[in-house]
């Protein structure tokens, strides 16, 4: 049975366990870089070879250790914040005059599932305040922020109220926060996945919705995730079926979704408005 990720470079990783450190993958592109002192790993996938061989969608992926958040260093929050910032800039492009929405996904009474709207909590939202008197032209990028909740207490799917935005806002990109499942338990809230390919929410768990996408809104999606859940079956030695559609998630949890939360949403703060310094956009959140 394959391990369940929704890290490329976790799906990478193991690909390369099995077939051999030295094997390479055709159509995949894979390189580490150190970004603010920050470890990062970027994936590429170019071709269909190379989805199905990983089982992600052809597009770019770059994933941020975020260990140094939670090791109290000096400077370690900020340098991880701005890390963010750059993977999500890269792809997001240079601010514009059309908005940009921002959809915290997930079940916020569910503390693994409620990195998205945490982190929505936290993301500036800045459409209203064009040609507000003594801001100065462009010193904020428009965004728009929403809260889409779950199916269960909605009535809802995710995908639904995001396209109903889109048609009323056309923004020229949204940008998807969720939470996602690892393979590995040394992962779990310690990695930061930013991608092109959109996302599908509640696929970690097996719960897979409606895929938020460019085919399915028109506009390009960029997902900003962070991994909170492993399936249990991961720490079972042929047992497997006995522990089917259990998932795992450290004990300290809420902490940790606290501090991820905030790597992502001052990452996208700070990709989205260049004209904020770290230290400002640490202010307009208190």
């Amino acid at each position: 049975m394959p391990q369940r990720t929704d890290l490329a470079q976790e799906a990478w990783q193991l690909w390369k366990k099995d077939a051999g450190e030295t094997t390479e993958l055709s159509g995949v592109r894979a390189e580490e870089r150190t970004l603010f002192g920050q470890q990062t790993t970027f994936v590429e996938i170019l071709s269909e070879k190379g989805a199905s061989a990983l089982c992600k969608p052809i597009g770019r992926y770059a994933t941020l250790s975020l260990e140094s958040c939670f090791a109290r260093e000096p400077e370690a929050m900020k340098n991880t914040c701005l890390a963010a910032a750059e993977l999500i800039r890269s792809l997001a492009g240079p601010p514009a005059d059309a908005p940009v929405l921002v959809a915290g996904l997930g079940n916020r009474s569910m503390t693994p599932d409620s990195i998205g709207p945490k982190t929505a909590d936290s993301v500036l939202a800045t459409r209203h305040l064009a040609g507000t008197e003594g801001i100065p032209k462009g010193y904020f990028s428009p965004v728009a922020v929403m809260q889409p909740g779950v199916l269960g207490t909605s009535g809802l799917e995710s995908a639904e109220a995001v396209e109903a935005l889109v048609k009323q806002l056309h923004p020229r990109l949204v940008i998807a926060v969720d939470a996602l499942a690892a393979a590995e338990p040394d992962r779990l809230c310690r990695t930061l996945q930013v991608t092109d390919t959109g996302i599908s929410p509640g696929s970690g768990v097996g719960n897979r919705r409606t895929t938020l996408d460019k085919a399915s809104l028109g506009v390009p999606v960029i997902a900003v995730g962070v991994p909170t859940v492993i399936d249990a079956s991961v720490f079972c030695s042929g047992e497997a079926n006995a522990y089917s559609g259990m998932m795992v998630t450290p004990k300290d949890i809420d902490l940790e979704v606290r501090e991820t939360a905030k790597v992502a949403a001052m990452g996208i703060n700070l990709a989205l408005h260049p004209n904020l310094t770290y230290e400002e956009a640490e202010l307009l959140l208190l």
